[in-house]
């Protein structure tokens, strides 16, 4: 295996693992309102991913950060032509941090009425757009013989990428919700799984049309199991929620999750950015890679560290393990 291929692997686990992990943080946002009945099982849903949501968001960091040392040239065409959708997702997680520490601060109705819409609509959005930008991504978007981005806004939201944002919005909540079902006790947990039947029912159909289509346009041999891994995990999820086994309906959720992006870049190698108008001018994982030299020194130092910062995130999740439930939550301070 070559030291390019080695990274396009890296950075294919480190944006698995952030929608694996984040994935949930956007469905119980979007639940807020979904799912919530009144302020206090909205407190309830937000502190089961008050201790991890920021960690989550370092994949984040180091997924982007990866993508930009290991292929500037990808980096440079994917963050300039789809820069708008990327801006807006920016914008979302800013204000959704912000609306999550900034929410309990004052105890009037309008300011916590405004955070909480915040924290909904900037949940809602990043997880609908992050599938129509990687959805762009495996099928190609117009690029030149100079490595830059030629089309329009208007051409990142066709019917196949709307499909894509649509599949990641539906299947992120129904991770939020089996994960609400496996944090939380009494009426809001039984809800939890009430939705996430509903949820995960769609997500299957969802997921049928557009990996689907994926794996007809762009896939390969390499693709196919996972395309039937996500389904079956989809599937193998809905049976647990159902016998209320959340832990397993959580795992298999995430493999879900994990199954269908990892179809994204199953079929998207060798390529890193197909070209819709000319295949000669697609960024391959060869050609849009950094030196040999840039990437062994990654590799030195990603191999050891990977390892280790994965083992510290799952102690932090083993650490917060317990459910919560609206008699956890102080009432409000008497004025």
């Amino acid at each position: 295996m070559h030291l390019h291929d080695f990274w396009f692997l890296l950075i294919a686990v480190l944006w698995t693992g952030y929608f694996f992990l984040e994935g949930f943080d956007f469905g119980i946002g979007v639940l807020t309102k979904l799912l919530a009945r009144d302020r206090t099982e909205r407190r309830v849903l937000i502190n089961t991913i008050g201790p991890v949501w920021d960690g989550n968001e370092v994949w984040l960091i180091t997924a982007a950060g990866a993508t930009f040392a290991a292929f500037p040239d990808w980096y440079a065409t994917l963050f300039s032509g789809f820069y708008l959708p990327l801006l807006a997702i920016l914008v979302c997680l800013i204000v959704r941090g912000v609306a999550f520490e900034y929410r309990h601060k004052r105890s009037g109705e309008r300011w916590q009425r405004n955070w909480e819409h915040a924290i909904f609509w900037c949940s809602l959005l990043p997880a609908f757009l992050w599938g129509v930008v990687f959805a762009n991504i495996v099928r190609g978007v117009p690029i030149g013989p100079d490595k830059n981005f030629t089309g329009t806004l208007a051409d990142l939201f066709g019917p196949y990428a709307l499909l894509g944002g649509l599949l990641t919005l539906v299947l992120f909540t129904f991770h939020g919700a089996v994960f609400a079902a496996l944090k939380t006790v009494g009426d809001i947990r039984d809800r939890a799984r009430s939705r996430a039947t509903v949820l995960g029912m769609t997500s299957g159909v969802l997921a049928v049309a557009f990996l689907g289509w994926t794996q007809i346009e762009s896939g390969n041999g390499r693709s196919l199991p996972a395309l039937i891994v996500a389904v079956a995990a989809l599937a193998a999820a809905l049976v647990m929620n159902h016998y209320g086994r959340e832990g397993w309906a959580f795992a298999c959720s995430g493999v879900a999750v994990a199954a269908a992006f990892a179809l994204v870049f199953l079929a998207l190698f060798p390529d890193v950015m197909p070209s819709s108008a000319n295949p000669a001018w697609s960024l391959t994982a060869a050609g849009a890679a950094s030196s040999p030299y840039t990437l062994k020194i990654m590799t030195w130092v990603a191999v050891p560290m990977t390892p280790l910062i994965i083992g510290y995130q799952a102690w932090t999740y083993w650490v917060f393990r317990k459910r919560i439930g609206t008699q956890h939550i102080p009432a409000p301070a008497a004025h």
